[in-house]
């Protein structure tokens, strides 16, 4: 197939089954920019961990700061906030719920 068959192929399958992507309030959009937010923050810290682990090109790693990897957590954590808030999500009882979760089936699988 060369490649504009299969682009028409893709506009053509997308118009069937694309879901509704009109945004209806203000908190939606909110929301989707501060998902797009929290990609970018996940991409600055792999960025930085690809530094740590010196998988980056020399270009990068001679700019490279390993203290700025502390940065970027950071980033990631106070987007998730962020989101969490403006989602109606009670983080701490997500987490606290979460963590249940996962030692249960630790305990399920003897691994506690």
């Amino acid at each position: 197939m060369d490649f504009k068959t299969l682009e028409n192929k893709v506009k053509e399958i997308t118009l069937k089954t694309q879901p509704d992507y009109s945004i209806k309030s203000k908190r939606e959009l909110e929301i989707l920019a501060k998902t797009v937010k929290l990609t970018e923050e996940v991409g600055e810290l792999c960025n930085d961990v690809l530094g740590i682990l010196k998988m980056q090109r020399k270009s990068k790693l001679d700019k490279f700061d390993k203290e700025n990897i502390y940065q970027e957590f950071a980033d990631v954590v106070i987007s998730v906030m962020s989101l969490a808030g403006s989602a109606g999500v009670d983080l701490e009882r997500a987490i606290t719920d979460k963590l249940t979760k996962i030692e249960d089936r630790a305990k399920k699988e003897k691994r506690i």
